[in-house]
């Protein structure tokens, strides 16, 4: 047997076969498991990388029935059952789970969006985030230009969702509180933070609509600008353009992008039907169609319930519920007995916005929390998902300390060269229009081939 990605899906059924009698094998190109709804907090120098995240092989070290594989799948023959990896060699399967979860989604605009615009999937992303936050300060102290200045402390999240919201108010208070009194030629309370939204409301689809407002409310008490009914048309060194001619511009010379996701490469490989989202379209056992022996879970996956007309949101909980029940759809199948259909039980959402700020809807949008009390259950609940225990307790402590000290111990600049970085975040702009080709990048902190001169990531 065969898992394909190491995230809460994979682990999920991992851990419920641990006393099945089989070779399993699980696959990840991370050796790590990462605790992705935290990954903003790493972005925003409030935990360090290894606060939300556990080597696979720690996890697993107890279940003699699991090898851990450090490969990166790069085809994949369900017809003849096997799987090719980055070494050339071959993995053969009598069962298959992929859980290999999903990407950044620039909506086709990959070589422009994707060029300027920072996503949020991976540690290596949020670290170049943090990096190029932390830079555009340090370059706005030694920037002696007010337009420039200004350029440099505007920073623009595209995308309204939980992630977008999270990091807007993280950013805020980054700016208002952590590094308030660290910088003499600036204040960093001047930063702007732009928050937008191609929808009519924050947290679409999600959240109830009081919730909704509630969580702009908050996000506006912390001063960041929200702009919603917004569609972003072109993304530049100079920052972003909105509106169908463009007609509305942000100087910014950080933008990230939070705006949606899409399927990896992996799943339209396999050659099976999927959206237009690139997720693997599935039976209501999360196996693929024509291939009972397969199954896909996770981000990767478009499930949507029976008399439902939406599919299920990319969560961590949802990809954790449908591990569990492929491990229980194994385990039937192993002792013949048919697999039974996915029930996603909805224990509700939670988005924090802020220091002491956040929303939350349970039970089906029975229960609805905001403010410091949403933002505690928020905490614990976040804390009581972490894999590691070790890692509960070091996430505690660092956040027991940020709250009452106003102070963050991960705001390091690493990588190659920062001041390198700061000149570029600063340098002077193409005229208005130019600069979207390879040729005239003045991409801030981005090379033409990679980010920040290092080799692509994703």
């Amino acid at each position: 047997m065969v898992i394909v990605g190491g995230g809460f899906g994979g682990l999920a059924t991992a851990r419920g076969l641990s006393d099945f009698d089989a070779e399993i094998v699980l696959v990840d190109r991370a050796n790590h498991h990462l605790f992705q709804p935290l990954l903003y907090q790493v972005a925003m120098a409030g935990l360090s990388p290894a606060d939300i995240a556990v080597p696979i092989r720690r996890v697993l070290r107890d279940q003699p029935n699991v090898r851990v594989l450090l490969a990166e799948v790069q085809d994949l023959d369900l017809d003849a059952r096997s799987l090719s990896l980055d070494d050339g060699s071959r993995l053969h399967f009598d069962t298959l789970v992929l859980a290999v979860g999903a990407k950044t989604n620039f909506f086709g605009k990959d070589s422009t969006f994707g060029r300027y615009a920072l996503g949020l999937k991976t540690v290596d992303e949020a670290l170049e985030i943090r990096r190029r936050v932390l830079c555009a300060f340090e370059a706005a102290e030694r920037e002696p230009d007010e337009v420039t200045r200004r350029r440099l402390l505007c920073f623009v999240i595209i995308g309204g969702g939980a992630t977008g919201v999270e990091l807007a108010g993280a950013l805020s208070d980054l700016s208002r509180t952590v590094l308030a009194d660290d910088f003499r030629a600036i204040d960093p309370k001047e930063a702007r933070v732009v928050l937008v939204e191609r929808a009519e409301r924050l947290l679409p689809g999600a959240f109830g609509e009081k919730l909704q407002e509630r969580a702009k409310a908050q996000l506006e008490e912390l001063g960041v600008e929200v702009l919603l009914k917004r569609s972003v048309t072109d993304i530049s060194a100079r920052g972003v353009r909105m509106g169908e001619n463009g007609e509305e511009r942000l100087e910014s010379a950080t933008v990230i992008w939070t705006a949606g996701v899409r399927g990896v490469e992996l799943a339209a490989c396999a050659g099976v039907e999927l959206d237009a989202s690139d997720r693997i379209l599935v039976e209501p056992d999360c196996s693929l169609r024509g291939y009972p022996e397969v199954f896909a879970i996770g981000d990767v996956v478009r499930f949507v319930p029976e008399g439902e007309r939406d599919p299920l949101p990319g969560l961590a909980p949802v990809a954790a519920q449908q591990g569990r029940h492929v491990a229980e759809c194994i385990l039937r199948r192993a002792r013949g007995k048919p697999t039974t259909p996915f029930v996603y039980v909805d224990k509700g959402i939670m988005a924090t916005i802020g220091r002491s700020r956040a929303v939350a809807q349970t039970w089906g949008g029975r229960l609805r929390l905001t403010g410091f009390l949403a933002w505690l259950a928020w905490l614990f609940v976040h804390i009581w998902f972490l894999i590691d225990f070790r890692n509960r307790v070091s996430v505690l402590l660092n956040w027991f300390w940020s709250y009452i000290s106003y102070r963050r111990g991960a705001r390091l600049i690493t990588g190659q060269r920062p001041w390198e970085l700061a000149e570029r975040l600063a340098a002077p702009l193409p005229p208005s229009g130019e600069g979207t080709g390879p040729e005239a990048d003045a991409t801030p902190g981005r090379a033409a081939d990679g980010v920040a001169g290092q080799p692509r990531v994703g």
